[in-house]
């Protein structure tokens, strides 16, 4: 059949030093269905100062088209980070859209507009060990104050995983939400391993890197308890070490 250039709307360029992976053509399309191909940019995929909230008492829009921007901007993803958190914040108000809602769905267009060559890089010659990292914002969801869970995986300089979701629970502190966010991205890595024991690799002595001293704390704390067990459980079965990480 020939190598491999095109699936699923996501484009394959390989390259003597590596292969390159993006949705280029599929991201112009999408400009064009929505009318975004002739505005202005934007630097940034939203504005940190405005939080998302129900806005009960703004105008509504239509919500299939809302949907169905949401729904192309949701498959992006796929080679994307960068648009992951705020396409899933944008994604909880499908229910009865705002025009502040569409509002920010559009600034991510103008931001797709102005960055529409971007995708992920897998370099040849690179290391090939698995590490993940995790982070949490506490409290940040403005509707119920849960707190927000982020995470990545890499193999050597390899993106191979990332996400963005909110937690389920409403927790008490900072400590906790990085706890949880911990626990989750425990449970991807040891998905992860199991998938590569299949292709003959084993990573059983994987880094997770965090940014609390405080969580790393209950990690390392050999009394068990209702709160740390399972995490300790995951750890102690499959070899992950819990390190400090170099970003904030």
């Amino acid at each position: 059949m020939g190598e491999l250039t095109f699936f699923l709307g996501l484009q394959v360029t390989q390259k003597d030093d590596g292969i390159f992976i993006s949705h280029d053509k599929y991201v112009d399309e999408i400009l064009n269905k929505f009318g975004f191909s002739t505005v202005k940019t934007t630097s940034t995929p939203m504005e940190t100062s405005k939080p998302l909230l129900k806005d009960t008492e703004a105008v509504d829009v239509d919500v299939y088209l809302y949907r169905s921007m949401i729904g192309s901007l949701m498959y992006i993803t796929a080679s994307r980070p960068d648009k992951k958190f705020v396409v899933c914040a944008c994604a909880r108000f499908q229910v009865t859209p705002k025009v502040s809602h569409l509002h920010f769905v559009k600034r991510i267009f103008r931001y797709l507009k102005g960055q529409p060559r971007l995708g992920l890089w897998y370099p040849k010659d690179s290391p090939f060990d698995l590490e993940a990292y995790t982070d949490s914002d506490y409290a940040s969801a403005s509707l119920d104050k849960k707190s927000i869970t982020g995470g990545c995986q890499f193999l050597g300089r390899r993106l191979i995983s990332w996400q963005c979701k909110k937690q389920t629970i409403v927790v008490n502190s900072t400590t906790e939400a990085e706890y949880v966010a911990a626990a989750s991205c425990c449970g991807q890595v040891l998905w992860i391993q199991n998938q590569m024991l299949n292709y003959g690799y084993n990573f059983m002595n994987t880094k997770i890197f965090i940014d609390s001293e405080s969580t790393i704390c209950i990690v390392k704390n050999p009394m068990f308890n209702s709160k740390t067990s399972t995490l300790r459980l995951d750890i102690t079965s499959s070899g992950i070490q819990i390190r400090r990480s170099l970003f904030k």
